[in-house]
């Protein structure tokens, strides 16, 4: 599927043909001395008649940045985690997303990244959204049914600012470039959705554009002719939301749906616009353009401030160590009396194979163990981070798709075919898939592989680390590991 974006002056990526986008408004860079207002010049509007009543602009920085707090009394608020725990935490009006995780980080010791968000759930109605950092945590708790089982989820989120790194996936390269912050422009999105009307049982396929007046629809195949354009929602005056069971419990025509909910919807389906998207790249596609259209330079400032904290000395005064998946692995030869970098692609792929061969030999030296322990040597994977136990193929999807299908994003199960073996699930282009691990034995020793025998590692934590800095079989190499945290 193919997407083209469109910014002044210049032609970017094309990765979809159902989504165009051309350029529809511009914006001011904000004035110095007011740093938190954002001044759109007046530019005639091409279609007054399909207008909504609100004038907000698309380009939000009003709302609360993560030092400011308003002044009220303290509230207590219940965060989950994946594994159903929860913890309480007092907070006051004005605390922020990103510092109620800052707090969950330090309570579970873990390595603070910009990856950890708060989950917004809605269960009984399949919906959920991360909460961008800035949003104030008891106004969204205020807009919950009384009794609900609405509830805040502590978890990881790989591709919440991946719109803004370096070398952002092809898939989000249309939407995120730097170019579209710097080029003062905000495009407007078209493409097809299907869409199901509270009250009625059948989905019907549109033609959806959205613009700074609101999200409209064509009742004439493609035609953006105003007399064929209706209007139906004002993202500005809504929260978007990804639907987790579409099929089993909206019956969509696939599972890759999400939600609009006006801020007047408090609880029911009443007020809900349902959508459902032909894959799951075009659902990552919609959804991160309507956190453009809704907070604009609001998301790269966040993202700036969450980089400078991660630059700044831990609170105990020493600089938080790294793990191996945020390192930048390069292609080193060590052979020389000084290490050097390989520059050269063919040299590196001969080195790295060259490597693999090397790593079978090792085998016998690394984690040897005394002759008490050799009945389960291999059991310290069960301490690994990455490593989930006995979880189904759906929980394995589940999980992956909710902490972000970014390149590189995996984790090791038991296999449920096979007693003896265990599975790699591993996403790669918006897609999760799984690679076998058996266990062979040669010579009275055991080994693990993925490629019948061609490479052999003593246990899975050499098998994972080998992944983390080659690739071998896999379509890329292990980058984040797949995590869940005890509150």
């Amino acid at each position: 599927m193919m997407m083209t974006l469109l910014t002044n002056p210049d032609v970017l990526l094309v990765a979809n043909p159902f989504i165009t986008i051309f350029p529809f408004f511009s914006f001011r860079k904000m004035k110095e001395e007011k740093p938190h207002t954002l001044y759109l010049p007046s530019i005639p509007n091409p279609f007054p008649e399909l207008c909504s009543p609100s004038n907000s602009p698309i380009l939000t920085s009003s709302t609360l940045g993560p030092g400011s707090q308003r002044e009220g009394g303290s509230h207590v608020i219940k965060v989950y985690s994946e594994d159903r725990t929860c913890c309480s935490l007092e907070i006051t009006a004005g605390t922020t997303a990103r510092h109620v995780c800052e707090m969950l980080v330090q309570k579970t010791h873990s390595l603070h990244d910009d990856c950890w968000s708060l989950v917004e759930v809605y269960h009984h109605l399949s919906l959920e959204r991360i909460l961008e950092d800035h949003e104030s945590v008891v106004e969204v708790q205020a807009t919950w049914p009384v009794g609900g089982d609405s509830r805040f989820v502590f978890r990881k989120n790989y591709a919440k600012y991946e719109l803004f790194k370096s070398s952002p996936p092809e898939s989000l390269n249309p939407f995120f470039s730097q170019n579209v912050l710097n080029s003062g422009s905000c495009p407007e999105i078209q493409g097809f959705l299907h869409l199901k009307e509270v009250g009625r049982k059948a989905w019907k396929r549109f033609y959806f554009s959205l613009r700074r007046s609101g999200l409209y629809y064509s009742t004439k195949g493609m035609s953006k002719d105003p007399r064929h354009l209706q209007y139906c929602v004002d993202i500005n005056e809504s929260v978007i939301y990804y639907i987790s069971q579409g099929k089993k419990q909206y019956h969509m025509p696939t599972e890759y749906g999400f939600c609009i909910k006006p801020h007047k919807a408090r609880s029911g389906l009443k007020g809900l616009k349902l959508f459902c998207c032909e894959d799951e790249q075009s659902r990552t596609c919609w959804m991160a353009a309507f956190r453009l259209f809704k907070y604009g330079i609001q998301l790269y400032r966040n993202y700036q401030q969450c980089q400078t904290r991660q630059k700044e000395p831990a609170w105990f005064g020493t600089v938080p160590l790294r793990s191996v998946s945020d390192n930048t692995l390069v292609a080193m030869d060590f052979s020389g009396c000084t290490g050097r970098v390989i520059e050269n692609p063919n040299e590196a792929l001969t080195v790295a194979l060259e490597e693999a061969q090397a790593w079978r030999k090792k085998t016998s030296q690394r984690y040897s163990l005394p002759t008490a322990f050799q009945s389960c040597p291999f059991a310290i994977h069960k301490m690994q981070p990455w490593f989930h136990g006995h979880i189904s193929r759906e929980d394995t999807q589940r999980l992956i798709i909710q902490q972000g299908l970014v390149d590189g994003l995996f984790l090791v199960r038991e296999s449920q075919r096979n007693p003896k073996g265990f599975v790699l699930s591993l996403s790669h282009t918006q897609k999760v898939k799984h690679y076998l691990i058996l266990p062979c034995e040669e010579e009275g020793r055991l080994y693990y592989t993925m490629d019948d025998g061609q490479t052999r590692f003593a246990d899975l934590i050499q098998l994972v680390e080998f992944h983390q800095i080659n690739r071998g079989i896999l379509p890329c190499k292990l980058k984040h590991y797949c995590t869940c945290v005890a509150l």
